[in-house]
C-alpha cells in the first residue's frame, strides 16, 4: 500500500513538472511572438513584394528586411528604394499577400485596413518639379528633377505615361464617368482602377484642397508635361517601368505612409544581400 502511495506521488510530481514545463514553454513562445510583433512594427519590418516592378533589382516573392529608424530623423535620397503603404485600399494586390502577411499588416488597425505596402525607387519630394526628357540612345526617359537628373537616377529610364502624358489622368481616374466622352474605348481601364482601389475618395482626401493646375500643366514651351509634388508628399516609381503600377497612374504618397528602407533580402537564400 505504501509503495502504491509513493508510485502515485511519484507520478503527481511528473505530471506537475511536464505542466510547469509546457506553461513555460508556452510563455516563452508567447513572448517571442509578441517581440517579433514589436520589432516589426518599430523596427524592422519583413515585406515580400509581389509583382514585377521593381526588376531586376527586386523579383517577384523576394522577402527583405525593412529598417524604418533612419527615415524617422532624416528624408530619404534620390534614387533610394522605400517601402511605403499604398494611399488606397489595393484589392488586387491583397489577393497576393501571404498568411503572415496579412496577419502582421492586421496590427495597424483600421487607417490601413485593405491597403498594402509598395516598393518603389523614389523620383521626389515636396515642392520638387518633375518632368521627363527623351533619351534617344537608350529609347525611353530620363527623369528630370528640379532642372537636373540627380546622381543615383541617371541611368534609369522610364516610360512616359500616366500623368507624365496627360496631366488630367488622375481626374480621369478619379472621375471616370465625368470623362467618358473624352477617354472613349479607354474608359473600362479607369473604372478598373477606380473600383480596385476607391480612387474617388483618395483623390478627395489628399488632392480636394488642389487645383490641377498646381500639381501638373503641360509647358507649352518645352512640350512636355511637369509635375510638381505637394507639400508633405512623396513621388515614386518602379525600377521595370513597363510593368510598374507607381506615381505615374496614383499620384502621390503622403509622408506618413512612408515605412522605411528595404534593406536585406533574406529570401529566397541564393539571392541573400543588400538591396539597392
Amino acid at each position: 500500500m505504501k509503495r502504491t502511495q509513493e508510485s502515485e506521488n511519484k507520478k503527481g510530481t511528473l505530471k506537475s513538472k511536464a505542466g510547469k514545463e509546457i506553461i513555460g514553454w508556452v510563455k516563452a513562445l508567447i513572448y517571442a511572438v509578441v517581440a517579433v510583433i514589436i520589432i516589426n512594427i518599430f523596427v524592422l519590418e519583413n515585406i515580400m513584394v509581389p509583382t514585377t516592378s521593381m526588376v531586376p533589382v527586386i523579383l517577384p516573392e523576394d522577402r527583405f528586411f525593412v529598417e524604418k529608424i533612419s527615415y524617422q530623423f532624416q528624408e530619404p535620397e534620390y534614387g533610394d528604394i522605400i517601402a511605403f503603404w499604398t494611399p488606397f485600399a489595393d484589392r488586387d494586390a491583397q489577393k497576393k499577400l501571404q498568411p503572415f502577411d496579412h496577419f502582421m499588416n492586421s496590427f495597424y488597425g483600421e487607417k490601413y485596413k485593405g491597403h498594402v505596402k509598395y516598393v518603389k525607387r523614389l523620383i521626389g519630394k515636396s515642392r520638387d518639379i518633375l518632368e521627363m526628357d527623351y533619351n534617344k540612345e537608350k529609347n525611353g526617359y530620363n527623369i528630370v528633377v528640379n532642372g537636373n537628373t540627380p546622381e543615383k537616377l541617371k541611368g534609369k529610364i522610364y516610360k512616359k505615361t500616366g500623368l507624365f502624358v496627360d496631366p488630367d489622368f488622375l481626374l480621369k481616374i478619379a472621375y471616370p464617368d465625368r470623362y467618358k466622352f473624352v477617354l472613349g474605348d479607354s474608359i473600362n481601364e479607369f473604372k478598373n482602377i477606380n473600383e480596385n482601389t476607391d480612387y474617388t475618395s483618395v483623390y478627395q482626401e489628399l488632392m480636394g484642397d488642389y487645383e490641377r493646375k498646381e500639381y501638373a500643366w503641360y509647358d507649352e514651351e518645352q512640350g512636355r508635361v511637369k509635375i510638381k509634388v505637394p507639400d508633405g508628399m512623396y513621388f515614386a516609381l518602379g525600377d521595370n517601368s513597363a510593368d510598374s503600377f507607381d506615381c505615374r497612374y496614383f499620384g502621390f504618397i503622403p509622408e506618413e505612409n512612408l515605412v522605411g528602407k528595404p534593406l536585406i533580402r533574406f529570401w529566397p537564400l541564393n539571392r541573400f544581400g543588400i538591396v539597392e
